[in-house]
Order: C-alpha cells, then sequence, then structure tokens
C-alpha cells in the first residue's frame, strides 16, 4: 500500500487521464454506480465524475481502507494500491458533490466496487502425509479412503476447481498403476489390474505421490502441489471357499451349515446369485455368511451346483466382488441296475464253436459312475430249455458278455433259448431275460437257373427305370434268413452302373433295370456278367463259383435325339440404353447325331431381341426399357437344320440395369387447397416419384418456376428426401384454383428435371376442414309431358288401393261364411255328444 502526492500524485492522475478519457467513456454525472476490478495491480484509474454547478469539488467516503480515493476537484475515482480479492471482495463508498462552502450539493451516492478474483493461491491438502489400507483382491473403482485439498481463490471460478492425479507409483512393477483416483474427489481405488494383481505376499506397501491442480488442470500456468500417500495391502478376507462336497439324500435336520464366506468390509449384506436358473436353489445365507443346504439332494437329478455369493450395501451396490461358490453332491448306492431293454434278443449260427462271444447283455445303473455303487455283476440263473445240456451258456460277470460253453447248438433240437441273468450292484438285484435265437447256417451258394440270359435290344431313347430282363437264382438255405435272400449286381460289362438289379424279397426274383440314361454314341454293346450272393457270410470251405454267375448282353439301338444345349438357363444383365444390335449372349447346342443346329427364340412378346439362326448370338432388336419390364425372359429353341421336329430349349433371362431416363414426376391422390380465407402459415404436403431404380432412396429437389407472380406468392421448402411443403406468402388470395408451376429434380446421373403446373384449389371449407362444393338448383315448372305423366301415374296408385280394398273385404265375408258353418257343424257335434 501506498499513497501519492504532490506533484508525482498528479502527474499519475494526469497520465490515467490522457491514457483513458479519449478512448473510453469513463466519465459521468453522480449517481449510484457498480465497477468490477481485478484484484492486484497497482495505481490506476477507475472513473471520473463531472460536476454541476453550484458544486465545485467532491468527497467520498466509505469503505476505501487506505486504497481507494478520490480527486476532490477532479472527480476522479482512482486506486492509489492494490485491491485483494482474499481480503475484501466488496468495497462500498459514497460520493456527494460540495460547494465553496463544502455543503452537499448531490448525494451522497453509493458506489460499489467488486474485486474480482484472479489465480494466485496454490491449492493445499489438508495433510503432508495420508495413509490407506486396501484388501487384496478389492472390487476396481471402490474407494478405500480419501484425499483432501482447498484453494484460497474464489470458488465460483475455475481458480478455485481441483483436479486430483497420481504422478508417481512406487513401486510400479506393472505397465499400469495398480491404484486410480477421482480426478474430482479425491477418492483412491484399486484399478482393475491392482484389483487382480495386489498381493501383500508380494508387495504390501506402496508409496504414491498424488499432485491436486487448479484451473480444473485445463491450463498449463495452473498451481501444482503435491502429497505423499503411504497404502498397505492386506490379505483379502473375501475368498471362496474350496469345493463343497454335500452326500446326497442326506437325513440330517435342514438348513445345514456347509460353509462360510467373510466380506473385508463391515454391515454389508450377503446374498446368494444364481449362475443357473432353477425354480428353486437348495441353498441360502445368512447376514453372517453362512452358507446353508436347505433340502435333501438328489444326484441323479442334478449332480452339481454353481452359484455366486454376492455383498451389497445399504443402498444395493456391490461391495466385493462375487465369489463363485461349486458344490458337488456325492452319490450313495440307492438306485438299482436297469435292463436297457425288457428281452434282449440274440441270434447265433448253430455251427459257433466254444468260447465264442455271441452278445452282450446290457443294464445300466444311475448311481455315479466308474464307482463301486454302479458297478455291475452278471450271473445266468436259468436256461429254457436245457438241452442238449443245461449249461450251453456262460456270462462274463462283469462285462456282460455272453458266451457258448461247447459247439453244442443245434437248430433242429431247439431254435430258441431263454435266459434269465440277475444282475446285482452289491445293494440291489434285477433279473433281466435273453432270448437267444438259433439261426441254421450259410452253407449254400445261390444258383443261376441259367448260365446264359443271352441279349435284349432296346432303344437309347428307354426311360430309366425300365425292366429290361427278369434274372432268378435259389439258394438251399432256410427262407427268410440271410442265408437265403440273394443279391445281384453286375460283377462286369458295367463301369459306370448304368444297369441295376432290384430283388424281390419273397421270391428271389431280380429286375434288371436301366440306371441312367442310355446312349448309342458313348455304348452301343453292354457285355454284362451277373452274380449273386448272399449278405451273411459263407461258412468255412463253401465259396462261390460259376454257378452263382451269368451272361447277359444288351445292344442300344440310335434314337435320333434333339440338340442339347451346354446350359438350361442362360442369364445376361445390360444397361437398359445400349444400343440396338448389341449382343447380349452367345448360346450353344449341339446334336448328338452330329446334325447342324439352328437357333430361333420364342417368347419375345415385346421384340426387344433376335438370335443369329447359326452362331446362337443374341442381339437387342429395338430399345430396352427396364421399367416396362426388369428381368426380361425368352425361351432358344436349337433345332436340327433336317429334322426341325428335333428340337429343345433353354430360357435365356436378360436383367435390364437401370439408368436415369425418366424425370420425377408428382405422386399424389388429390390436388392440394387452402380454406378461404386463409389465415396464415398454412401448408401444404406434397410428394414427388420416380420410375427409375432408386438403388438406395430417392433424393428430390424441389423449387418454383423463375417468374416474378410465383414468387411473390408462393413458396416451397423441403420437408425429407421425396416431399416438400407448399406455402402461400401472404394471405391475399381470391377463391379461385390456381396453377403453381413446380420444377422436380431427381439425384440420378445425369440428373432430370420435370416442371408440373400443380393445381391449388383456395375454396371455402366445410367443419370437417374439406372444399365445400355448393349444388346450384333450378326452380322451374314441368313440361306438358311430364305433368300427364305424374297424373297417369297417381290415378294408377289409387286404382290399386281401390282394387286392394275390395279384395280384402271379399275374402274377409267368406272366411266368416265358412267360419258360421264351422260354428254350427261344432255346436250339432257338441249336441250328440250331450
Amino acid at each position: 500500500m501506498f499513497k501519492l502526492c504532490g506533484l508525482q500524485f498528479l502527474l499519475v492522475i494526469h497520465s490515467a487521464m490522457c491514457q483513458n478519457l479519449g478512448d473510453l467513456h469513463v466519465t459521468g454525472p453522480l449517481k449510484d454506480m457498480n465497477f468490477s476490478i481485478p484484484e492486484g495491480g497497482a495505481v490506476r484509474f477507475i472513473y471520473q465524475f463531472t460536476s454541476e454547478p453550484p458544486a465545485v469539488s467532491f468527497r467520498a467516503t466509505g469503505e476505501k481502507d487506505g486504497i481507494i480515493d478520490i480527486v476532490p476537484r477532479t472527480g476522479i475515482l482512482f486506486l492509489n494500491g492494490s485491491l485483494d480479492w482474499e481480503t475484501k471482495a466488496v468495497h462500498r463508498l459514497q460520493v456527494e458533490s460540495l460547494d465553496e462552502k463544502g455543503n452537499t450539493v448531490k448525494g451522497p451516492y453509493t458506489v460499489t466496487i467488486y474485486v474480482e478474483d484472479i489465480n494466485d493461491n496454490p491449492p493445499e491438502f489438508d495433510q503432508i502425509m495420508y495413509t490407506g489400507v486396501v484388501r487384496q483382491n478389492s472390487r476396481p473403482g471402490k474407494p478405500f479412503m480419501y484425499i483432501h485439498a482447498t484453494d484460497r481463490d474464489d470458488p465460483t471460478t475455475p481458480h478455485a476447481q481441483l483436479t486430483y492425479s497420481i504422478l508417481h507409483h512406487f513401486p510400479n512393477p506393472y505397465k499400469e498403476m495398480l491404484f486410480q483416483i477421482d480426478n474430482v474427489t479425491g477418492a483412491i481405488s484399486p484399478s482393475k489390474m491392482g484389483s487382480y494383481y495386489l498381493d501383500p505376499q508380494k508387495q504390501d506397501t506402496f508409496t504414491l505421490v498424488v499432485t491436486v491442480k487448479d484451473m480444473a488442470g485445463m491450463t498449463a500456468n495452473a498451481f501444482t502441489s503435491s502429497a505423499d500417500v503411504i497404502i498397505t495391502v492386506k490379505e483379502s478376507l473375501w475368498k471362496a471357499p474350496p469345493t463343497i462336497r454335500i452326500q446326497e439324500n442326506s437325513t440330517q435336520v435342514y438348513p445345514v451349515n456347509i460353509s462360510q464366506v467373510h466380506s473385508n468390509e463391515p454391515d454389508v449384506i450377503y446374498d446368494i446369485f444364481e449362475k443357473e436358473k432353477q425354480s428353486r436353489l437348495p441353498f441360502s445365507i445368512d447376514q453372517s455368511g453362512v452358507i446353508y443346504v436347505t433340502e435333501p439332494l438328489d444326484r441323479e437329478k442334478k449332480d452339481t451346483y454353481a452359484f455366486f455369493v454376492v455383498t451389497k450395501d445399504n443402498t444395493g451396490e456391490l461391495v466385493d466382488k462375487p465369489l463363485h461358490i461349486h458344490i458337488i453332491v456325492e452319490d450313495i448306492n440307492d438306485n438299482p441296475p436297469v435292463c436297457q431293454q425288457a428281452v434282449t434278443v440274440i441270434e447265433v449260427q448253430e455251427n459257433e464253436g466254444a468260447g465264442s462271444n455271441i452278445g452282450t447283455l446290457i443294464a445300466t445303473d444311475m448311481d455315479e459312475e466308474n464307482t463301486l455303487n454302479s458297478r455291475l455283476r452278471f450271473k445266468i440263473e436259468s436256461q429254457v430249455p436245457p438241452v442238449p445240456a443245461s449249461n450251453l451258456f456262460f456270462i462274463q460277470q462283469d462285462t456282460g458278455i455272453l458266451q457258448l460253453t461247447s459247439r453244442s447248438l443245434n437248430k433242429r433240437i431247439a431254435s430258441n433259448y431263454s435266459l434269465k441273468v440277475l444282475v446285482s450292484d452289491g445293494v440291489f438285484q434285477t433279473i433281466c431275460d435273453v432270448q437267444v435265437h438259433v439261426i441254421d447256417i450259410n452253407d449254400q451258394i445261390p444258383i443261376f437257373e441259367k448260365s446264359d440270359y443271352h441279349n435284349v435290344t432296346v432303344a437309347e431313347s428307354l426311360p430309366v427305370g425300365t425292366v429290361i430282363l427278369e434274372i432268378q437264382a435259389t439258394d438251399g438255405d432256410e427262407p427268410g434268413t440271410g442265408s437265403s435272400y440273394i443279391i445281384y449286381q453286375m460283377k462286369e460289362g458295367d463301369p459306370n452302373n448304368t444297369f441295376i438289379i432290384v430283388t424281390d424279397s419273397e421270391t428271389n426274383r431280380g429286375f434288371v433295370k436301366t440306371n441312367k440314361a442310355l446312349d448309342f454314341e458313348a455304348t452301343p454293346v453292354y457285355n454284362l456278367v451277373i452274380s449273386a450272393t448272399n449278405p451273411e457270410p459263407l461258412v468255412l470251405g463253401v465259396q462261390y463259383n460259376s454257378s452263382s454267375l451269368t451272361l447277359f448282353k444288351v445292344f442300344v439301338t440310335n434314337v435320333d435325339e434333339p440338340p442339347v444345349f451346354h446350359k438350361t438357363v442362360y442369364k445376361g444383365e445390360v444397361f437398359e440404353d445400349i444400343p440396338v444390335n448389341t449382343l447380349v449372349m452367345t448360346v450353344e447346342a449341339y446334336d448328338p447325331e452330329g446334325d447342324t443346329v439352328r437357333y430361333s427364340l420364342k417368347g419375345d412378346v415385346r421384340k426387344w431381341l433376335r438370335i443369329d439362326s447359326a452362331t446362337g448370338q443374341i442381339y437387342t432388336a429395338s430399345t430396352l426399357d427396364r421399367e416396362q419390364e426388369e428381368m426380361y425372359t425368352v425361351e432358344v429353341v436349337a433345332s436340327e437344320l433336317n429334322n426341325a421336329a428335333q428340337k429343345s430349349k433353354a430360357t435365356f433371362i436378360l436383367h435390364l440395369s437401370d439408368v436415369n431416363d425418366n424425370p420425377p414426376l408428382l405422386a399424389m391422390d388429390y390436388p392440394p387447397f387452402f380454406c378461404h380465407p386463409l389465415s396464415g402459415g398454412e401448408r401444404a404436403f406434397i410428394q414427388a416419384d420416380d420410375a427409375d431404380e432408386q438403388l438406395w432412396y430417392s433424393t428430390f429437389t424441389f423449387s418454383l418456376a423463375d417468374d416474378v407472380n410465383t414468387r411473390n406468392n408462393w413458396e416451397i421448402t423441403k420437408a425429407n428426401a421425396t416431399h416438400a411443403y407448399l406455402s402461400p406468402k401472404h394471405v391475399n388470395f381470391e377463391e379461385k384454383v390456381y396453377n403453381v408451376p413446380v420444377i422436380i429434380n431427381d439425384n440420378g446421373k445425369p440428373p432430370l428435371e420435370r416442371k408440373v403446373n400443380l393445381e391449388v384449389n383456395i375454396c371455402k371449407c366445410s367443419s370437417e376442414k374439406s372444399c365445400f362444393i355448393e349444388v346450384q338448383r333450378e326452380h322451374s315448372w314441368p313440361s306438358t309431358g311430364q305433368a300427364i305423366g305424374i297424373l297417369l301415374g297417381v290415378l294408377l296408385i289409387i286404382g290399386f288401393i281401390i282394387g286392394g280394398v275390395f279384395f280384402h273385404m271379399k275374402y274377409k265375408q267368406k272366411n266368416e261364411k265358412k267360419s258360421h258353418q264351422r260354428d254350427v257343424k261344432d255346436k250339432s257335434e257338441l249336441n250328440r255328444l250331450a
């Protein structure tokens, strides 16, 4: 603080006057005034009050604090020192003008000086060092401590807006920091990396250098302060228990305590979150973290359970990371063995030797697999019939495999055996039924009735699936078995499987059929060797021989076949504006007999195409138009030159790609109208459309014709890509129909334009806001002919009415007469009965 006096003071004031009064409006009459002045600085000019006679001087009183004063003679209000917002934010003074005698002329008026804060104070932490404790595996982002700093600058300005950050992290063994800080609140929490890697066994203490900046940290010249934060890592109490094992169907009193968890935080709420959505989870947890099973479990229904235990605060927010709880239900032997089939059927040939495995009895147990609870043992309890011995069969105790004890099966002695097998798991027992069928052995080979079926001649046009020959072989084994069923095959002469042989299962008769189309040009003769075999293998020592083979020859005759196209469908794509006589496709066909092929078109209803009859080249014959037909389909006919009746067809599909050749047009169901008289602000919705293909979406530009009358009366504005609004520019319209010239452009390449005269009706409207059209009525007398016609019509109607009344009366009299006669008859009958 300092004061200026004498010549020095006058020089300062004069300098301030010269610098400011010329350019700024800083003078004026005495009145109440407010000023905002930044703090700091030195001597400064504030304002000059002008005097009005008889005033000759000014006086300032109030909160001058030795810093603010006024030059009495000139009325200059000035600072002779530095303002400090932190000391005083507002100075209130009273200024009055005085006459020569020192009497008040005007005032006092209030002059208020507001001190504007500047950023001149660094932020300060409320502690030199902070300490905190964090638990291992704490949830990332959950604060475990806070730091706090203050700034003496104006809190309503960025000068006191503080932002926190971590400058250093000691030690820092990973690329990312293990801790993070909320830059606004100063809350410190583990980062995602820290939540995973913090471990007191590896590092139990960390030092963070935390900084705070004012100006919200957004400028380079912001003030910065720092403090150390010492963090101790402690072992987490929040740990998932090891896998919990619970014996099924326990008889304990429920609920049963099976484990307990502990949160790192006090006063939390424990809850169970189901990983698998079940109708009801048989587990619960109390508010001490004790986990219970609430009912007996059945391993055969569900052998494992998985869920999460979570902790929440009183607002419902998660406190710790969810713990995964895994439960295994331990098995007890509570299920009997079950036979896989009600009756197990096994077939065995009568020549099987001793020790042969003839089949396996399969049984299951629902108890846990690969434990003693599900270990099954097998034992034959009985054999029916017991011939030729009672122990023909043996079953392996642990596998259920059935074996023969000797070569004693003979179909003539017994064709079927019934076995009762006892299956046990150590606690439970089950009887399973086994049926053993003795089948005949395959010791006879099929023998053809003919060794040569000679030949057959067929045309190459013979339909596929036609029977060309029937063959027969016989087999002496038991009918209806795999030993006697005969399979016929082409052994030689048919590498492409042109023929197939189907066997009648009842008679073993074979039917030779065509399997593929015959082709004289490819194969005119087939020399076939046919074999006959059984699906069952022959017994040892018996082999197929020439008796199971037969010969057959097929002669294929030539048939004049129509030409064959290389493709059944040809597809092409061209733009719709290609010139006439442009080549669009070449089709190709050949004649199997080598005849020359000629081409023609069928179904060219628009006469758009022509074809070169010799080459198969298809050209445009006239202008194409995609808007008429986008996919143009015709038939191409290929015929033999020397036999036009032999022909075949292929399809040609020409896809026409769009070019922009259609200008846009209006697409409206009815012309727009406005209700007369207009009130202002009305607008009508108009829509445009385009016959061309729109690859993405239509976009139209609407404008008015460039004439003065139209632009003075109407305006058009875009609503969206396909619509616009037409609006009157004033309300002085007559009640009539106006023609408004509208220009529409599309977004094609090149763009096209159309000018349309849009009829707009200015009309009186009904209550439903639609045009009201008054019907004109004509008043005139009918002509002479009309009058005569009306008179004759009236007379005719009167005649019909009179005739109807007459007939009604006659009918009523007739009915009354009949009724009277009936009454007399009834009375006589009544008298007779009496």
